[in-house]
């Protein structure tokens, strides 16, 4: 009879272990399968078109600068209509199509933030979006009184917030994966190795 009470105990033990690993690993993979959604459709393209912009701003900002360094928006002398041109076809043709792209990954993916509510530098990307498109609205009927939104854009705090959540989105997906979180291994593709 002990014999018997053993075996079942055992049996039931093991059905347990088994059971609680099923579990266990059912959650990683439902978590590792949030996350690679999180990172693919939201903060990864959020991450990659905030640091494009970045990037082109920079390099628009470097080219109209005034010989001060200045930009001609935060300047004692007012911009002259050849540098408010410049700005309403860079603003037009680059930086509104990549704010919009943005906002739409905003607006469409909300559901995969890593936060319960909508972040207060996200919102401010999206106000700034529609502001500006009201005034790009006004450059199309020629009325080129207004050059920039009513928002300002929150680009330090969104290059900051889409670098942040992407890169800690990765170093969990790395976890998830059984990789380690902590620089790149030898060898890695892109490592320059």
């Amino acid at each position: 009879m002990a014999t018997l009470i053993v075996t079942v105990s055992l049996a039931f033990l093991g059905y347990l272990a088994t059971y609680l690993n099923g579990l266990r690993l059912a959650q990683r993979q439902a978590r590792l399968a949030r996350v690679n959604l999180q990172l693919s459709d939201f903060y990864g393209p959020l991450f990659a078109l905030m640091e494009a912009n970045g990037r082109i701003y920079d390099a628009y900002a470097a080219k109209y600068a005034r010989p001060d360094g200045r930009d001609f928006f935060h300047h004692d002398e007012p911009p002259t209509e050849e540098e408010l041109a410049a700005w309403r076809l860079w603003a037009t043709t680059v930086f509104l199509p990549n704010v919009r792209a943005m906002r739409e990954v905003v607006v469409a993916k909300a559901d995969l933030l890593i936060e319960e509510e909508v972040p207060q530098v996200l919102l401010d990307l999206c106000a700034h979006v529609s502001g500006y498109e009201i005034t790009a609205a006004r450059w199309e009927r020629g009325d080129h009184t207004e050059h920039l939104s009513v928002i300002r854009f929150p680009g330090r705090e969104l290059r900051e917030y889409a670098r942040d959540r992407f890169t800690g989105l990765k170093h969990e997906q790395a976890k998830l994966l059984g990789r380690s979180v902590t620089g790149r291994r030898r060898g890695a593709v892109g490592s320059g190795r």
